[in-house]
């Protein structure tokens, strides 16, 4: 698979200082950390060129490196995962002398991404210049997840323009119950860059500091997303209990059991 010579970069931000579950990128996933998974499975990407954990932390600096990975260190400041991501693309371009035309943030609490979410995000990057940004979801199948704030739940019109994004369960189930599909968000996202420089430039806006969730900078500015819809079963982990639903569907996982002997301490 080809992409039409575009440079594609991803950067996974991660950090310790969690305030739902604290050093959450190390804890162990049959063996490997987090962040491990995160990394490994991003790397195998047909589309991308390059890929780097951005972090404020030496330990996982360190890991990414004693597995021949990259890594960049970045700013303890940084309130979201995109400003990091900024940081960090901005250092890697500097040190490879490349200037990158789609940027995706792959976030580090998502040890089931598959690659091939990765170039499917990108491709409507690659093949249409209206589109400037892209993020995933995937549908919802049960109430649990729909009503779990730790779940982004997203509303995008005919033309899979994001509307809305947000932890509250919309849309409202006060008619119509169980009978429409639902959306949550897959924790990546992707942009070309000349609106990713944009992007670089803005503040956190107000509604983006409530729900704590990126994309909201975007629509607040007027900015369109495209939506990316994905058939891959995933899932991230916010706390303990996702950590132990995570382990439990990675069981029989055919990607883990590629890379987990080379990878396992």
């Amino acid at each position: 698979m080809k992409s039409k010579n575009k440079k594609i970069l991803i950067v996974i931000p991660a950090r310790l200082a969690s305030s739902r579950f604290p050093n959450k990128p190390m804890k162990k996933i049959y063996g490997i950390p987090m962040i491990g998974h995160c990394y490994i499975r991003s790397i195998k990407s047909k589309l991308s060129s390059a890929c780097f954990v951005a972090t404020p932390d030496l330990e996982i600096f360190n890991y990414i490196k004693l597995i021949g990975g990259n890594a960049v260190m970045t700013s303890h400041k940084h309130i979201m995962c995109n400003d990091r991501v900024v940081e960090a693309t901005y250092q890697i371009e500097k040190i490879k002398n490349i200037k990158y035309d789609i940027v995706v943030n792959v976030q580090g609490d998502l040890p089931m991404i598959f690659p091939d979410m990765i170039d499917k995000l990108v491709m409507p990057l690659i093949n249409n210049k209206e589109n400037k940004t892209t993020t995933m979801v995937e549908e919802i199948k049960n109430n649990l997840e729909f009503y779990d704030r730790n779940r982004v739940k997203v509303i995008f019109d005919s033309n899979k323009k994001a509307i809305l994004l947000t932890r509250e369960p919309v849309p409202s189930d006060f008619k119509y119950k169980d009978f429409y599909k639902k959306f949550k968000h897959v924790a990546i996202r992707a942009y070309k860059r000349d609106i990713f420089k944009k992007i670089s430039k803005l503040k956190i806006t107000p509604i983006e500091k409530i729900e704590g969730i990126d994309d909201l900078r975007l629509i607040e500015n007027n900015i369109d997303i495209k939506i990316v819809k994905t058939s891959k079963v995933t899932e991230t982990v916010d706390n303990k209990d996702d950590l132990k639903k995570v382990i439990s569907m990675m069981k029989d996982d055919k990607l883990l059991k590629s890379y987990k002997k080379i990878y396992t301490n």
